[in-house]
C-alpha cells in the first residue's frame, strides 16, 4: 500500500454536511458498510466480538487506503443475523427477512448519494449467506455493484483453518477471535474462564464438517453448553495483533481493487 491516508473519522460518510456529500461523494467513491453482531461467545469473550472486530477493521482499512479508493465509512450495523446463538440470553438479532429489508433500504440510500459502489464489510459468519443475496439484489435492483468483504473468511465459508489444535474447527470464540480481542479489547476477555470446546468427532468427517463440502444447520449449543467452538486457552495479545494488521492490510488491498472493479470490462 502507498502512504497512510487520512485519518479514518475525516472519512466516515455521517460527519459530512449535506452539501458536502454533494461535493464528495460520486460514482467513484466506495462506501464501507462495516456489520458485526452483538451475540453470545463463550463466558469468556464479550457479546461485543463481531461488532468490535468489523468496526476496528472498518476504521483501520479506511484509514490505510481512503483517498486511494475513494473509500468512506457508514456507521456500523451492530445487530445482524445471530439467531444460532438465541438460545442465550443477551444475544440479539435481526430475522433474515428484516436483514435483507434492511440492507436492501441502505443500499437504496446508498444509490441516492451517486457512489455506484457499496462494500459489506461483515464481522459475523452468520450473515454470510444472507450478504450475497443481498448483494445481488441490490445489484439488480438498484445497478450499484456490491461487495462482501470480511477481516476474517469464516472457516465453514471457505476461509483459512484454524489451528491443528483445533482441528481447524476453531469457528466461535476459538484462538484466534480471542487472540484478536485480546489485542483490541483486553479489558474485556477473561482468559480465566475459557476453556476448549471443539467438535472433535466431526474430525473424522469427510465431508460434514465446517470446512467441508457438505454445509449444515447448525446452533452453536448442539456442541455444547458453553456455546464457543474452538479452544481459546492458548490465545495470545501478540498473535491477535499479528492477525488483526494481517486482516486490515488485505481489507484495505481489497478496497483499492473495488474501486476500480468494472466486470472484466
Amino acid at each position: 500500500m502507498g502512504a497512510r491516508s487520512e485519518p479514518s473519522d475525516k472519512r466516515r460518510l455521517e460527519n459530512l454536511t449535506a452539501p458536502e456529500v454533494a461535493e464528495r461523494i460520486g460514482p467513484g467513491s466506495v462506501l464501507v458498510w462495516p456489520i458485526g453482531a452483538v451475540e453470545q461467545h463463550g463466558p469468556h469473550l464479550p457479546l461485543s466480538v463481531d461488532h468490535v472486530v468489523a468496526d476496528e477493521a472498518a476504521r483501520a482499512a479506511v484509514a490505510e487506503c481512503g483517498d486511494e479508493a475513494d473509500a468512506w465509512l457508514l456507521p456500523t450495523l451492530s445487530i445482524s443475523k445471530s439467531d444460532e446463538h438465541s438460545w442465550s440470553p443477551g444475544s440479539l438479532w435481526l430475522s433474515s427477512e428484516t436483514l435483507l429489508a434492511v440492507a436492501n433500504d441502505v443500499g437504496r440510500s446508498v444509490a441516492a448519494t451517486g457512489a455506484e459502489r457499496l462494500v459489506f464489510l461483515n464481522g459475523h459468519g452468520g450473515n454470510t449467506a444472507l450478504l450475497n443475496v443481498a448483494c445481488r439484489e441490490l445489484r439488480r435492483r438498484l445497478g450499484l455493484r456490491t461487495f462482501l468483504v470480511h477481516p476474517f473468511v469464516p472457516p465453514d465459508h471457505g476461509g483459512r483453518p484454524s489451528s491443528a489444535n483445533e482441528l481447524g474447527m476453531g469457528i466461535h470464540g476459538g484462538h484466534d477471535e480471542t487472540s484478536v480481542m485480546l489485542h483490541l479489547r483486553p479489558d474485556l476477555v477473561r482468559m480465566d474462564r475459557a476453556v476448549r470446546r471443539v467438535p472433535e468427532g466431526l474430525a473424522d468427517q469427510t465431508h460434514v464438517r465446517f470446512g467441508g463440502l457438505t454445509t449444515f444447520g447448525w446452533l452453536s449449543n448442539d456442541f455444547g453448553p458453553d456455546g464457543h467452538i474452538g479452544d481459546p486457552t492458548g490465545a495470545t495479545a501478540e498473535t491477535g495483533k499479528k492477525l488483526f494488521e494481517a486482516a486490515v492490510e488485505l481489507v484495505a488491498e481489497q478496497l483499492v481493487e473495488i474501486s476500480t472493479f468494472d466486470f472484466g470490462r
